[in-house]
């Protein structure tokens, strides 16, 4: 990796926004340079593309760090939503709007191609009022992603956490096909006791 292109990884930069092309050859040169265009003529403090393997490796495992990162600053409530990509602005800035409303730190990880959002919510180590604001905050977060046309998941599952919004987003009448589907695989109640498609 050239010293150069680390080094402007910025510590105080407010978004970090990295961009890789599966194409080969030309297409993706050429993919690079519009892109790199593009990046500068939004207003970026800094844009610049990698010339080897190497060094985009290296550039996505800066990344990969941002969740390890973030847990040195306490407990992390990681979650997803998925938004149509022509509202992943609007989500993202909604997510500004709950952090500041509920006082409490949250950084994102996206793949912005595809709309899949990761809020992480970050609460002091021993801080049980600010957990009790992050799960306020993460109700807010699946509220939004509801009226901006997404979905409680695009990757990581329903879980608990989620029951309510995925009611919000099927509606009864879905909700009981599944558990109806449920009942038919597994009619003693064995499989995942207690969990979203249990009994009503």
């Amino acid at each position: 990796m050239t010293s150069t292109l680390l080094g402007c990884l910025s510590a105080e930069a407010d978004v970090v926004l990295l961009a890789r092309f599966d194409d080969d050859g030309r297409a993706a040169e050429e993919g690079a340079r519009r892109l790199v265009d593009c990046f500068r003529g939004a207003g970026s403090t800094w844009a610049d593309r990698s010339d080897t393997e190497e060094e985009a490796e290296m550039l996505f495992a800066a990344r990969r760090l941002a969740f390890p990162a973030l847990e040195r600053l306490g407990p992390v409530l990681t979650e997803d939503v998925c938004v149509p990509i022509g509202a992943v602005a609007e989500m993202l800035a909604r997510i500004d709007r709950t952090a500041e409303r509920h006082r409490i730190t949250i950084a994102n990880i996206a793949h912005v191609g595809d709309g899949n959002l990761h809020p992480l919510l970050v609460t002091e180590h021993g801080d049980a009022a600010a957990q009790v604001r992050a799960r306020a905050a993460f109700d807010d977060i699946i509220a939004d992603a509801l009226e901006l046309g997404g979905t409680v998941t695009g990757e990581h599952g329903v879980g608990l956490l989620k029951r309510p919004g995925l009611t919000r987003e099927l509606g009864p009448a879905v909700l009981e096909m599944h558990r109806a589907v449920k009942r038919a695989l597994d009619p003693a109640g064995i499989l995942n006791p207690g969990k979203v498609f249990g009994p009503a």
